[in-house]
């Protein structure tokens, strides 16, 4: 068994990244049995600015995988940098669990860019109308993608609770991975954490 324990800081990520992270699996033909615990989920400015925050977090999402386990931290970048927060991040959380294996993705900008870089998969979906021009946008520029969903709703209106888990289970998964760096970096953490599991290493 492979245990999976996330720390987010979106509602909506609470119920979508499972949901992605199984999709993942069967992606990435991974055919092992994987149990992701319900992620825990953080203040953002907290857990990044306090530092007692972050190792009470970290600790727990240990207990949660268990020694052999994967930590997966996925958040916002927001207006940060995505790489300098992510290395930042995990250079602090592997001070508290130097030999646990744990991951660090930013989502450029928010996880819905994700969402943008697959678009033509979502025309239909949950009320989305996705126009050619729509397709040719770079999913990393939208400062709210947010936003940039909601407006191509049927009544410009996005709840992350209900339609994130929803548009994760049907995005298509190449074309976020051809689209977006950040989602590819997501990609790489998988495939690296559960080689290295595989093969017996934390």
């Amino acid at each position: 068994m492979k245990r999976i324990s996330c720390i987010v800081e979106g509602h909506g990520e609470v119920s979508s990244l499972p949901l992605l992270l199984r999709r993942l699996a069967v992606w990435r033909s991974y055919t092992d049995w994987i149990d992701i615990e319900r992620p825990i989920r953080v203040k953002r400015d907290r857990f990044l600015n306090r530092e007692e925050e972050l190792r009470r977090f970290v600790l727990l999402a240990a207990e949660k995988s268990g020694p052999n386990g994967w930590i997966l931290i996925l958040l916002d970048a927001d207006d940060d940098c995505p790489v300098d927060l992510a290395k930042d991040l995990l250079k602090r959380a592997k001070t508290f669990l130097p030999n646990h294996r744990i991951s660090a993705v930013i989502a450029n900008r928010e996880y819905e860019s994700w969402f943008i870089a697959s678009a033509a998969s979502l025309d239909g979906a949950r009320g989305l109308k996705i126009d050619a021009t729509d397709l040719t946008i770079d999913p990393d520029t939208p400062r709210d993608a947010k936003g940039w969903i909601g407006r191509r709703m049927k009544g410009n209106s996005y709840g992350p609770t209900a339609d994130q888990p929803a548009l994760t289970q049907v995005m298509d998964l190449n074309s976020a991975y051809e689209r977006s760096r950040s989602f590819r970096k997501l990609c790489a953490e998988w495939d690296l954490t559960f080689s290295k599991i595989s093969d017996g290493a934390a």
